[in-house]
């Protein structure tokens, strides 16, 4: 008989996160146990909260490690794509990146989108963190040094082109996730066309 192998509590935890993110955008965060997390990844449900800590502390493993984590700005300027120099980063063409690796996690967006949406509610424990994402993601991107038209400066400038990207990607995602044939790539460009127009951007995307 096979030797069972003992798994890593990194390994564990990160079982633990996938499937608490799997559950979650099937069923919403109000509508899982923590048994069902037990039952998912086969443990205990006093074995689950030695990583969690609480049904709460689950959905911070999901946005901190899963969701949070892939698709920023900092991974965008390693992948030497068009408009990627650290030295003279492309607004726009990060957003394309962000937007290629949604499509490419449409779980992960589906996830987002659910819990979006049931943060609405005050006592969720999601509420503060979407409430305030914005302002968060705002200063996220302020971060890194983008390479804008001249005249133009992001803290002067940019906010409403930041806020404007973000509502049009959810209004989007909302859309892809129910219509499935839709092409996101090419919703997101049109878009883009209209939030960054020609020809001011057209040496900066």
């Amino acid at each position: 008989m096979a030797r069972k192998v003992r798994k890593t509590p990194q390994a564990r935890r990160e079982e633990i996160t996938n499937a608490t993110a799997r559950l979650v955008s099937e069923k919403g965060y109000n509508g899982i146990t923590l048994k069902d997390v037990a039952d998912a990844v086969g443990m205990s449900q006093p074995g689950v909260l030695h990583y969690a800590g609480s049904k709460e502390g689950l959905l911070s493993l999901i946005v901190t490690e899963v969701y949070a984590v892939y698709g920023t700005p900092e991974e965008f300027l390693t992948t030497g794509l068009p408009g990627s120099d650290p030295a003279s980063p492309h607004f726009p063409a990060y957003l394309r990146y962000l937007v290629k690796h949604n499509v490419s996690q449409p779980e992960l967006v589906q996830l987002f989108m659910v819990l979006q949406a049931e943060s609405f509610d005050p006592s969720h424990p999601l509420h503060d963190y979407f409430k305030f994402r914005a302002e968060r993601v705002w200063k996220h991107y302020s971060q890194t040094h983008w390479k804008l038209p001249e005249g133009m400066d992001w803290k002067r400038d940019m906010k409403p082109y930041v806020r404007m990207s973000l509502e049009a990607m959810d209004g989007i995602q909302l859309r892809w996730l129910r219509e499935p044939p839709m092409d996101y790539l090419k919703e997101w460009s049109a878009f883009e066309r209209a939030i960054y127009p020609s020809p001011t951007w057209d040496l900066y995307r």
